[in-house]
């Protein structure tokens, strides 16, 4: 017998919260009502949270193993749509679940092998934030740093989803800043007009 706990797989058996069981409900009712049956089949969360993103509007944040993002990918567009029906208009972010592997210093230094460069908190930080605006290409980006230090991203979308996603711009800024701790500014570069 299938059920929504099907849906979701948490690392070590950790507990499950009634927030991520209520999504991988969805998730299950949207498998067995729709179209997205044969898609959701073998796709599977491991786990979910839900970030305020301003006094009036929330988003939820879904992780998925890594290694299932190419094939949530596919799916991507209609999954949040019918996702973001379900939940009564909150933002609807999909982020691959990655490791950040510590750098070898003094105290941590082992036999093991090289770190590859895919598990380094930069690499990572880069990752969520293209899994973050997925399916929006990012055209450029550039580091602020102001004159206290503090330092600011300024992610360029590309102007051609401007339609489809401008009003979760503030939701991709309060998303990363909570995944990462990072500042991040989202906006469309400004096209000349001749």
């Amino acid at each position: 017998m299938f059920t929504a706990r099907k849906k979701i797989i948490k690392e070590k058996d950790a507990p499950i919260d009634p927030f991520e069981e209520q999504v991988a409900q969805a998730i299950f009712d949207l498998q067995v009502q729709s179209d997205l049956k044969a898609d959701l089949q073998d796709l599977y969360i491991t786990s979910a949270k839900e970030i305020e993103v301003s006094s009036s509007r929330k988003a939820i944040v879904i992780h998925v193993p890594f290694r299932l993002l190419k094939n949530f990918h596919k799916i991507q567009q209609r999954l949040i749509r019918e996702l973001e029906k379900k939940f009564s208009g909150k933002h609807v972010a999909i982020v691959a679940a990655r490791r950040i592997l510590p750098r070898e210093g003094r105290k941590n230094r082992s036999n093991h092998q090289k770190r590859p460069f895919s598990r380094t908190l930069t690499s990572v930080h880069e990752s969520v934030l293209d899994d973050l605006v997925y399916p929006v290409e990012i055209v450029g980006k550039r580091t602020r740093v102001r004159t206290d230090g503090s330092r600011i991203l300024k992610v360029l979308l590309d102007p051609k989803d401007q339609q489809n996603v401008e009003q979760k711009l503030d939701t991709f800024s309060t998303v990363y800043k909570k995944l990462t701790g990072r500042d991040a500014v989202f906006e469309f570069p400004v096209v000349p007009v001749e």
